[in-house]
């Protein structure tokens, strides 16, 4: 193969197994890849080259000796830049961190790195991961790889466009709102937001306890697979963490589709994206009939507003979060984030109007979920927006861009 970034995790794994694949000669193609493209997508915020090909090295000598330590030894990999690494400045994509130099791995680095990966570097977010755009005022925007006039998504952008790209052969994301879902829809990759609790939180700049979550990002679902692995487990040190046994991603993804109960979900999840999101969902249905799925209408009840009831509750702790940094230094953050923070707080009203509307919706979902296994519907309304638009058309009607 005359580029080694085109293979997947899965793939490059077997031929570092097999030893036919250096872990040195793959980093060394992702740092050119790097070199040669990311300056006009401007996915990294730090790229950690010397420490890589280290990292690459040492990864290669243990495998050669017989200790290699399973599918993602020797894989290189890159982190949203809100996940601490000690001794690797870690931003959070804002001017507020820009020098802070944790002292300490978050849980999912030191997990990563337990399974042998090379961290090529810190990936660009929105600021603070408050937004949907990976527009960064400090570090610059990011651009999606298929089209550059156009956003990657957000806030985990730089990961979404990263993997895509075959800047890093996967990278980890967080979601509160949907910043690793909508990123990977933009840029047309794979993303999951895991179960909550399933992958830790500790060592990751916060939002929301109640909300965040952190999750893989890759080209294939089988890529997703060997990193949600890695990263999915029990971690005492975080008090949402859930203590249940890891499953065998891998091994359940030999199970296929035949029989599974997809769920189409009807109402507003038709009605409100465009028309070409609702021919790709159902293209999407298509190939899994074909596959001897079995499609069942469901539908949910909700309106895209009733869909907005999270709000209230992140950004209350959110603000709790950012209230030293933004009393004192309001005027080193963007201009988005800086509304967001300096708008009035949520009264105890609407924060308990929004925590019983949550419930409710999950309530919803859990009642659909008893009839079918899992269910299909659009990740975003839309194509992604040109970089730079606050707002966008959608069904004729002018809409802010953070709706889609």
């Amino acid at each position: 193969m005359s580029d080694l970034t085109e293979l997947t995790i899965a793939a490059a794994a077997n031929a570092i197994a097999d030893h036919e694949l250096s872990p040195v000669a793959l980093t060394e193609a992702y740092l050119r890849r790097i070199d040669l493209i990311d300056g006009a997508i401007n996915s990294y915020i730090s790229v950690t080259a010397d420490r890589a090909l280290a990292d690459a090295r040492q990864a290669e000598t243990e495998i050669a000796a017989g200790q290699r330590r399973g599918p993602l030894h020797g894989i290189p990999i890159a982190l949203k830049d809100i996940v601490d690494t000690e001794g690797i400045r870690t931003t959070s994509g804002s001017k507020i961190f820009a020098e802070r130099i944790p002292e300490a791995d978050a849980t999912v680095a030191k997990k990563l790195a337990e399974a042998g990966t090379i961290l090529l570097g810190k990936l660009n977010t929105h600021e603070f991961a408050l937004g949907g755009t990976t527009n960064n005022p400090h570090y610059g925007a990011c651009h999606n790889p298929w089209d550059l006039s156009r956003i990657p998504g957000g806030s985990s952008g730089g990961s979404g466009a990263a993997a895509t790209a075959r800047l890093a052969a996967g990278a980890i994301g967080t979601d509160t709102a949907g910043s690793i879902r909508i990123p990977s829809a933009l840029c047309g990759g794979v993303g999951l937001k895991p179960t909550y609790g399933r992958v830790s939180k500790r060592g990751v700049t916060q939002i929301s306890q109640m909300y965040d979550h952190v999750g893989p990002m890759t080209r294939t679902v089988e890529d997703n697979a060997i990193m949600l692995q890695a990263i999915a487990g029990y971690d005492a040190k975080d008090a949402n963490s859930l203590r249940v046994p890891v499953d065998d991603y891998c091994a359940t993804l030999k199970d296929g589709v035949k029989g599974l109960k997809v769920g189409i979900a009807g109402g507003m999840f038709l009605s409100y994206p465009s028309s070409e999101v609702r021919q790709a969902v159902q293209v999407a249905a298509n190939i899994l009939a074909g596959m001897g799925a079995q499609l069942v209408p469901v539908d949910l009840g909700f309106s895209a507003d009733e869909l907005d009831v999270a709000l209230p509750l992140y950004m209350t702790e959110a603000l709790q979060f950012h209230r030293p940094h933004f009393s004192r230094r309001p005027q080193d953050y963007g201009a988005d984030v800086q509304a967001m923070l300096g708008a009035p707080p949520f009264s105890m009203e609407q924060i308990g109007a929004s925590m019983a509307a949550a419930e409710a919706i999950r309530a919803t979902f859990t009642s659909a979920l008893e009839d079918v296994d899992v269910i299909l519907g659009a990740t975003v309304a839309l194509g992604a927006p040109e970089i730079g638009a606050d707002t966008v058309m959608l069904n004729g009607e002018v809409t802010n861009v953070n709706s889609m």
